[in-house]
């Protein structure tokens, strides 16, 4: 069952239209949620008129950002700081230069000033969405209008505007890390050294289903229910309980199918707090559903980081030591410094790197705040990696390939510790380049290069190693119940928003338990059974949950082993192929038959035991790196400056895949966003206002399915053996490598006309005008 493509047993009800969404669910009597959103980037609020809004029609309720202070609530904790990829009881930046790591409680409705265009100032309650929605237009603000700032750079000069009063210089922390002096003697001697500063541009995360929320309380109980997507409902459930200060058994959290998550998901957003203030303040159940142009401005975004790197390396082209500066944009409000943790940590990726020295730091702008997005800093650190050696190639007039051939760390160096900490147990780095290379036809290429240039096109072929290391938080909880009536019921900690999770699960057990994969009820995204886990990000549904699965599979076996033999009244039974079998009598009974007998007759060594269950959990970390090699061509018509992908070659190794089919989805999907942000995505704001110029999808530009080439993949198992199931990760394969190997592509075909940094995305104009400054060299 482990390793074959089978059809995803959810996708039934999703493609006849019977998936169940958040905004699917209608609940008796509630009422509708409008924002009035800001439309300055950076303004101090005045006075705010409600009371046009609150004789508006249908209309129940105006609600400011005072009174959720002067009910006596507080804002979202989000605790920015992540947990340390090693020592998981420690924080990851603990360490600061600045003295502290800025964090600040997130209120639902901004008070005293506003930060970013589309921050919440003004909640309307009505009877109907529309009503809603026309009561907030009649709400007056009076805004006194502050300088903005939107760029890195601009955050951080002296003197710039101050967004909070615990960031000083709006630098969130800085920290240090590795041996400076060290380094730079190294730097000193080296034979060449390479320096590039790349801008990893920000993305808008284009979610299938837009965010939505449901907020209730129930007048009897007490109990305060949020209905919302997310990437795990046990983090609203506390997020909700200690903004709105009850306790946590009096919160209720639901997410029902996701529609798409990449991360954004992953914190608590504001309007899921606000619904649930509402519903509390007016009596009755209160909706709110956004729309498209809301979350360009609302939705968390990703990436957004200046990144200063240097390589030294000797008269070889053998890599000697890398200086490295990450800054990160957190925007508005500090939601998570996930993908600044993250991505220096595998710098060095598949290559031998022996000695890094990096400074890390965060700063706030008067920007939509970002958050993980797909990769968290893992596809920021390789396409640093894999341009820094396409430059030093060129400027060492070293092959391109060569140049990684003489650094790759070979299979006989593992276990190989990184000088950021990280241990590779396992993974054929060399062999996974070299069979991607021969997919693409590597050597082959020049031939197609003329035939391109005959008709006035130019064509680009590159490549890139790729590494990461999943982490996430580091807490799991199965819980697995043998039904006498033929389910297996399992209750998990994880959340899908679209990886499959009820095929795969299901796939782990079935083949443990030699039962039907239709025999297996994954039930997910409610607090009310879910009681433990860390819910669905950075690879770790199946690395931790997975884990558990087998656990709970194998303690299930053997502890219905002696009801099995009572049953079947012999001393000598076996488990195989779902039943236990008494080879001399020929008798047998297949685990629900026991599960039966359990239930009539307890356990054997505890009568009172009358289910076959077991609950599993973990709180640790189980360390994996999936890693890969990839090969993109492609064309440039110089005329226009219009990019063409025309063809794609991935060698990705998961560890041991669950559903090859599913796996090769996740890097589909994967690889259409890396394409998104290499070469149409912009996310546009004007520097001199923060006004958003790229706020629809007229302006943004998703790639559509023409954008995506011919893809040729290739699943290579080195399994971990790490977790019992030898699984590292397949999620985010597809897009660690992607902006680094299209830019790697495009540099290539772009080579007569300069080495300069393409800016990101590289949209027809950007290319066109980087061909147009100058002349071909000839």
């Amino acid at each position: 069952m482990i390793g074959q493509s089978l059809p995803r047993l959810e996708d039934g009800r999703f493609v006849t239209g019977n998936g169940r969404y958040t905004d699917d669910i209608q609940i008796e009597g509630q009422l509708y949620a409008a924002f009035l959103r800001s439309p300055h980037a950076h303004a101090r609020l005045g006075g705010i008129d409600i009371a046009e809004a609150r004789a508006g029609l249908g209309v129940i309720a105006v609600l400011t950002g005072q009174d959720y202070l002067d009910a006596g609530f507080q804002g979202i904790d989000h605790h920015p700081n992540p947990t340390d990829a090693v020592h998981y009881t420690e924080a990851s930046f603990a360490n600061s230069l600045t003295g502290s790591i800025f964090a600040q409680r997130h209120l639902p409705l901004a008070v005293d000033k506003v930060r970013h265009v589309g921050e919440p100032v003004v909640m309307v309650i009505a009877q109907t969405a529309l009503q809603a929605r026309d009561a907030a237009e009649l709400v007056s603000v009076d805004y006194e209008v502050l300088e903005a700032v939107v760029r890195i750079e601009d955050a951080m000069r002296p003197g710039a505007p101050q967004l909070w009063g615990g960031a000083l210089g709006n630098v969130c922390f800085t920290v240090d890390s590795g041996d400076r002096a060290a380094v730079q003697e190294i730097f000193s001697n080296a034979a060449h050294v390479v320096r590039r500063e790349f801008l990893n541009s920000r993305t808008v995360n284009s979610q299938m289903e837009p965010r939505a929320a449901i907020g209730l309380v129930d007048q009897d109980t007490g109990v305060y229910t949020i209905i919302s997507g997310s990437q795990g409902a046990l983090r609203v459930k506390q997020s909700i309980a200690n903004a709105l200060m009850v306790p946590a058994e009096k919160v209720r959290a639901i997410s029902p199918d996701v529609g798409g998550g990449f991360g954004a998901r992953t914190p608590m957003y504001v309007e899921q707090l606000a619904v649930v203030w509402a519903a509390l303040t007016v009596g009755r159940p209160v909706k709110w559903t956004g729309d498209r142009s809301e979350a360009f401005l609302s939705d968390y975004q990703g990436r957004d980081a200046l990144m200063r790197a240097a390589m030294a390396l000797n008269s070889d082209g053998k890599i000697l030591a890398i200086e490295h500066e990450w800054i990160g944009n957190a925007g508005a409000h500090a939601i998570s410094y996930v993908s600044m943790s993250n991505g220096p940590r595998v710098l060095s990726s598949v290559y031998h790197v022996p000695a890094i020295v990096s400074r890390v730091s965060a700063v706030v702008s008067n920007t939509v705040p970002t958050a993980p997005y797909r990769g968290a800093g893992r596809p920021e650190a390789m396409h640093v990696m894999e341009r820094l050696l396409d430059i030093a190639a060129r400027e060492m007039n070293i092959d391109r390939v060569e140049i990684r051939r003489r650094n790759v760390i070979s299979r006989d160096r593992l276990p190989y510790l990184t000088p950021t900490g990280q241990t590779y147990e396992c993974g054929d780095f060399a062999a996974n380049m070299e069979r991607v290379l021969e997919m693409a036809d590597w050597n082959g290429f020049p031939a197609r290069r003329e035939a391109s240039r005959a008709r006035g096109m130019l064509r680009g072929i590159g490549m890139a190693n790729y590494l990461e290391a999943p982490v996430g938080i580091p807490r799991e909880r199965i819980e697995m119940t043998v039904q006498p009536d033929g389910v297996i019921d399992i209750i998990a900690g994880t959340l899908s928003q679209g990886q499959g999770h009820e095929t795969t699960f299901a796939q782990v057990v079935a083949h443990y338990l030699g039962v039907p994969v239709g025999a297996i009820r994954l039930r997910t995204g409610d607090t009310d059974f879910v009681r433990g886990g860390g819910g669905t990000h950075s690879d770790r549904s199946m690395r931790l949950g997975g884990t558990l699965l087998v656990r709970a599979s194998t303690w299930i076996i053997e502890a219905a082993q002696a009801a099995a033999a009572e049953m079947l009244d012999t001393p000598d039974v076996k488990f195989e192929g779902g039943a236990y079998r008494d080879a001399a009598s020929g008798r047998s009974a297949d685990l629900f038959a026991v599960a039966h007998y359990i239930a009539g007759h307890g356990m054997p060594h505890e009568r009172s035991i009358r289910s076959l269950a077991r609950t599993e959990e973990f709180v640790g970390r189980i360390p994996a790196h999936p890693t890969g090699a990839v090969v993109c061509e492609l064309e440039v018509d110089p005329e226009t400056g219009t990019v063409t992908l025309l063809d794609y070659s991935s060698v990705d190794d998961v560890g041991r895949p669950i559903n090859p089919m599913i796996v090769d989805g996740q890097i589909h999907g994967g690889l259409a966003q890396g394409i998104g942000q290499a070469l149409s995505e912009g996310c546009y704001v004007d520097t001199g206002t923060g006004q958003v110029l790229s706020g629809s999808y007229m302006d943004y530009g998703v790639p559509r399915a023409g954008a995506v080439p011919a893809l040729r993949i290739e699943l290579t198992e080195d399994p971990t053996a790490l977790n019992p199931l030898g699984v590292k990760g397949g999620g985010e394969s597809g897009i660690t490598p992607a902006t680094a190997v299209i830019f790697n592509a495009l540099g290539d075909a772009l080579r007569d006309y300069g080495s300069d940094e393409l800016a990101m995305p590289a949209v027809a104009a950007v290319v066109w005008q980087y061909i147009h400054r100058a002349s071909p060299n000839n």
